[in-house]
């Protein structure tokens, strides 16, 4: 009687075991484990992970090995891959309400990015995802982009006449330096090659991504020009994100989040460290460029604005 009781226990435990739900989510992203993309990842990984009791397990996929971010938008959509750390500007040809918050100096401060993004003009435009077949789950940084240059420093937005500039695959950003009077190439990332064998001039970027990635050995020339704030948006597939119970479904959203404002402290932290090293680094800095000369140049833009993009444009440049 023992021995069958004991049976039947162990039975009725069997299924547990063997029928226990587990998950992987494949994490795509272009930037080396340098870069703040990759120390978001990891501690989504980590939250994820850990909160999960090891049910969710998170492979980062780093480097551009699976794919540049359009690639990667794209294999979210189909859910081979399952999650990815986008910027925002490849972003806008699959969710186009984004191009809102890419607007050319919109932003003047972290405080004021952080406002919109985390409120209601920002969580609406992650709920846009969802028409691309895509969860957006949470912003976070690549921080304010500035000019870099290999020929001549740049103060105002007629030294940029045509200079070959490398932009994000975005037709926002290709527009709004050709309003500025540079010859945009769309280029996916990382650009080093190209830049060291004068392939382009320049190239755009926060100052950590111009540090990390050493562009000062083949740039000579930096504007702080601060011209966009560069958002990243964690980004997961519809497909794998209905798949799973709703408890893990509010575990991801808790963890980008968290992994979110990590990330964003680490990047804001160090924003003076990167600016003396690229100085270290002999950089020529203007610090102080004539930004109403830029301003002017992208305001037309504006007109080019339309559906809800131009509404939550609208709502931005109101607050």
């Amino acid at each position: 009687m023992k021995k069958n009781l004991m049976f039947v226990v162990a039975f009725l435990m069997l299924p547990v075991a063997i029928f226990a739900n587990s998950y992987t989510i494949n994490l795509g992203i272009v930037t080396t484990p340098n870069s703040f993309h990759y120390k978001a990842a990891k501690k989504f990984k980590d939250i994820v992970e850990s909160t999960s009791n090891g049910d969710i397990k998170v492979d980062i996929h780093h480097s551009n090995s699976v794919g540049n971010e359009t690639s990667i938008l794209q294999q979210l959509q189909l859910n081979a891959l399952q999650m990815g750390v986008i910027t925002a500007g490849p972003i806008d040809k699959f969710v186009p309400s984004i191009k809102a918050i890419e607007f050319p100096f919109i932003f003047d401060s972290f405080a004021k990015a952080d406002k919109i993004l985390d409120g209601k003009i920002g969580q609406n435009i992650l709920k846009n995802f969802d028409r691309a077949n895509l969860v957006g789950y949470h912003f976070l940084e690549n921080g304010f982009r500035n000019i870099t240059n290999s020929k001549k420093p740049i103060h105002s937005a007629a030294d940029v006449k045509g200079l070959k500039i490398r932009v994000m695959n975005s037709q926002l950003q290709i527009d709004i330096w050709k309003d500025i009077g540079a010859n945009p190439t769309p280029m996916p990332w990382p650009i080093y090659t190209q830049l060291s064998q004068h392939v382009i001039d320049g190239q755009e970027n926060p100052l950590a991504v111009i540090d990390q990635y050493k562009l000062y050995e083949v740039q000579k020339y930096l504007t702080l020009t601060r011209h966009v704030y560069s958002a990243l948006v964690f980004v997961g597939s519809k497909e794998f994100y209905k798949s799973l119970p709703q408890k893990y479904k509010d575990l991801l959203f808790k963890a980008a989040k968290n992994a979110s404002i990590y990330e964003r402290k680490l990047n804001r932290d160090k924003a003076t460290f990167f600016l003396n090293d690229l100085k270290k680094q002999g950089m020529i800095i203007d610090e102080h460029p004539d930004l109403a000369s830029f301003k002017a140049k992208v305001k037309p833009l504006e007109k080019q604005f339309n559906g809800v993009a131009k509404k939550y444009l609208d709502e931005i440049l109101a607050q």
